[in-house]
């Protein structure tokens, strides 16, 4: 399925003074990250998995008339949709050609609207998965590499079914991100026969939470499932739970899932699990082995892989369509990341950037298993994980 990019002649006129120079020189892509805030731990990764694309295809000297491709980090506080829309519009005021991110779902939908729908910019998130961003009239300039989390409550009903719970007490972070992702894990749960005790939520950085582990021990359930942020109300949800004794084991969704939570919680967190969007098979294997040669960062971060495919996404299309211009690329992301064409692994840019300059066509696959479905959406693959002797390790995957 493709997405076409609807355009009018009279954007294109407008735009396409400001990217005509780009060829041969430098192709500004924007990384909008939360460097701070509830998911700092994820983003360093994140930002070196794009950066390694841009590395990658700048080295090849291919794209466009041998353009170099330059990294834009500014940062959205994961939550704060000030600090984000700020920092986009100093992205754009300084020529940025298009914009990974942003990263969590709610400064997401506030740079989309705020941003980059007023200016005509691309947006290409690797991390921000709330359902509602399907649907948000977004004039086709928005993707992700991450499935949304509409796909991870089916998918953690069936891991919760999988190994026997039957109730769950179930607590989010209130923003746009949190309720969206436990609005799917409660109905999905709930058709399938089981039991929510408590649907209740948290607010972020709080330095108490016993008084919302009482209601949430008072309710009961087998598991407490926690959709939150492993930097901050999340991982204080499960430091006061287990103080209260009230549980021993929890569900981690995706925002949980970071090698950061097993050091802040310690061998307590042994045995609780859940999933993060990731894949298996060549694809990734080849990322880690370039990010291992590139630098020290973990190539399996979560979103890491879907940050390296964010930014090839960009540049494969900017190839495709011969321009740096947002209105004339954006037309082309859905073409070059799905079939027809031949397959594009990472550490292959530099060949998929010969063959669409050839007129030919490609399929990336990239790290994560590219395959974008619809408007904003991404089919995606999960990692089930499970917490083993202070480590998430994956067990299966969905």
């Amino acid at each position: 399925m493709k997405k076409l990019l609807m355009a009018t002649a009279a954007t294109a006129l407008m735009t396409g003074s400001a990217f005509a120079a780009a060829h041969g020189k430098e192709v500004k892509l924007g990384v909008l990250f939360g460097f701070t805030g509830p998911i700092e731990s994820l983003t360093g990764p994140m930002a070196a998995g794009a950066e390694l694309a841009m590395k990658e295809v700048t080295d090849s000297g291919l794209l466009l008339d041998g353009a170099k491709v330059t990294s834009m980090r500014a940062d959205t506080g994961c939550i704060d949709n000030g600090l984000a829309t700020s920092n986009a519009e100093k992205m754009i005021a300084e020529g940025v050609n298009g914009i990974i991110g942003g990263d969590c779902s709610g400064v997401t939908g506030a740079v989309l609207q705020n941003v980059a729908i007023p200016n005509g910019m691309v947006m290409i998130s690797p991390s921000a998965t709330s359902p509602g961003l399907s649907t948000v009239e977004d004039k086709d300039l928005f993707f992700r590499t991450a499935p949304s989390d509409a796909r991870e409550g089916q998918v953690m009903t069936d891991i919760l079914m999988d190994r026997g719970i039957k109730s769950i007490a179930l607590t989010y972070t209130n923003n746009d991100y949190g309720k969206g992702l436990a609005d799917a894990i409660k109905t999905n749960f709930e058709a399938a026969g089981g039991k929510v005790t408590i649907y209740a939520s948290h607010e972020d950085g709080k330095a108490d939470y016993s008084a919302e582990v009482g209601a949430l021990a008072a309710a009961g359930g087998d598991l407490l499932v926690v959709a939150g942020y492993l930097d901050q109300g999340g991982a204080g949800i499960i430091k006061a739970a287990l103080d209260a004794g009230a549980w021993e084991t929890f569900g981690l969704p995706g925002g949980m899932i970071g090698e950061n939570l097993p050091k802040t919680i310690g061998p307590d967190l042994d045995g609780s699990f859940g999933q993060i969007a990731g894949s298996a098979g060549d694809g990734v294997d080849k990322f880690v082995e370039l990010m291992k040669a590139a630098n020290d960062f973990d190539a399996t971060s979560p979103y890491t892989p879907e940050s390296y495919d964010a930014a090839a996404l960009f540049m494969l299309a900017m190839q495709a369509a011969n321009s740096t211009d947002p209105a004339v690329y954006g037309a082309k992301i859905m073409e070059v990341a799905n079939a027809p064409g031949e397959k594009i692994l990472p550490g292959e840019l530099g060949k998929a950037l010969e063959i669409l300059k050839a007129g030919g066509d490609i399929d990336y696959v990239g790290a994560s298993a590219v395959e974008l479905i619809g408007p904003g959406e991404s089919a995606g693959t999960y990692r089930e994980i499970e917490v083993k002797d202070g480590k998430n390790e994956t067990v299966r995957m969905r």
